[in-house]
Parts: C-alpha cells; sequence; structure tokens
C-alpha cells in the first residue's frame, strides 16, 4: 500500500478534529473548555504541519512546529492565568515607574 494515501487520510481526519474542536471552541459552554480546545487545537495543527512535512519528504518545517509548539504553550500559560486572576499582567504598587 502506498505510504502517501495513508497520509492524505491521516492529514483528513485531522483536519476533521481541528474543525470540531473550533465548534467547541465557539460553543464551549465555559472559558476553560475554550481554554482546552484552542490548546489541542494547536496540537492538532502541530500534527498537521508534521503529517503534511512527512507528505513532502522535507525537515524543514520542523521549526515551524516547534514555534506552534512554544505559542500554544505561551496561550495556554496566559489563559491559566487570567483565569486564576482575573488579569494578565499584575501591577506592583511599590514600583513608582
Amino acid at each position: 500500500m502506498n505510504y502517501s494515501i495513508i497520509i492524505i487520510i491521516a492529514l483528513v481526519i485531522v483536519s476533521l478534529s481541528m474543525l470540531a474542536m473550533l465548534v467547541r471552541v465557539i460553543l464551549g459552554p465555559s472559558l476553560a473548555d475554550r481554554v482546552v480546545a484552542l490548546d489541542a487545537m494547536g496540537i492538532q495543527l502541530m500534527a498537521i504541519v508534521a503529517l503534511f512535512s512527512i507528505f513532502l519528504g522535507t525537515t524543514y518545517m520542523i521549526v515551524a512546529i516547534l514555534l506552534v509548539g512554544i505559542l500554544a504553550f505561551l496561550g495556554t500559560a496566559v489563559f491559566a492565568k487570567y483565569m486564576d486572576k482575573g488579569k494578565v499582567i499584575e501591577h506592583d504598587n511599590n514600583d513608582h515607574h
């Protein structure tokens, strides 16, 4: 069996699951559900880039996968801090700048 067909099928499946996560981001009942769905979309985007890289037979897209992973992690951390404290950037009262 040709491996390119398997990779294309995997791309379609991951793309459909990414659409399902987009529905969860839009219709999620709570902010926590939306944050988890956004994080899952970041992971799925990394999988799509990896599968596309395998399909093309190149290794140049690994940097893009790392970049998406870092941005997804930072986004999740910022949303978690917002959910915990209610603000992202805290100002110190003793800071007179």
